[in-house]
């Protein structure tokens, strides 16, 4: 049977995706700019409050998905002889075979955004932060440690940094964003962070 809790957290991941639907629809039907918190939550048929439970800001719709989230729980679930950056590739690798076609152009989609919004470029370098916060639990757990341990918070913060430097420069340069060439990307950068950033 099915628990109250678990109902509650299926309702808030489809409200989430409802909101993230309709946000991207209207942003490619009348662009970023044009569109509202407003009329993004009266398409989702919500309301502005309801919005902005589950997203902080209008940028937040385009950067955040629940991607993060199963990313956290597959490092915590590698094996614990592998090492911390070994366990983050692995866990992004499983991650990017479970994602869908549709998940992928939506990935494609928020990076293209991000290429030309730039309050949403602006809005990423909280995302990032953020993210360094989420990595830096579980990569600690694995060592034994405290979450906010500075070790882990710095090892956290290696790995944002080498995925910055593998897809910023590329997502900026208006090319053609291909999801599975970044992905590639992002697995070499932290390759080469593994073996200690060797030139």
């Amino acid at each position: 049977m099915i628990s109250q809790a678990s109902l509650r957290e299926r309702k808030k991941a489809r409200t989430r995706a409802s909101i993230r639907e309709h946000a991207l629809r209207l942003f490619r039907e009348q662009g970023y700019s044009a569109t509202t918190v407003e009329q993004i939550a009266a398409a989702a048929e919500i309301s502005p409050a309801t919005f902005f439970r589950y997203f902080p800001t209008k940028e937040d719709v385009v950067l955040q998905d629940d991607f993060d989230i199963v990313t956290m729980e597959l490092i915590e679930a590698q094996p614990p002889e592998l090492g911390p950056v070994a366990a983050f590739r692995a866990a992004a690798a499983q991650m990017l075979a479970s994602v869908s076609p549709d998940e992928l152009e939506r990935i494609k989609e928020g990076m293209e955004l991000t290429a030309r919004v730039p309050e949403i470029r602006a809005r990423a370098l909280d995302e990032f932060a953020r993210t360094i916060d989420q990595i830096a639990g579980p990569l600690a757990a694995r060592a034994g440690r405290s979450p906010d341990d500075f070790a882990a918070r710095t090892l956290a913060g290696a790995i944002i940094g080498v995925i910055m430097a593998a897809t910023m420069p590329w997502a900026l340069a208006g090319e053609d964003i291909d999801v599975a060439a970044m992905f590639a990307r992002i697995d070499a950068a932290l390759a080469q962070l593994e073996q200690g950033l060797p030139l």
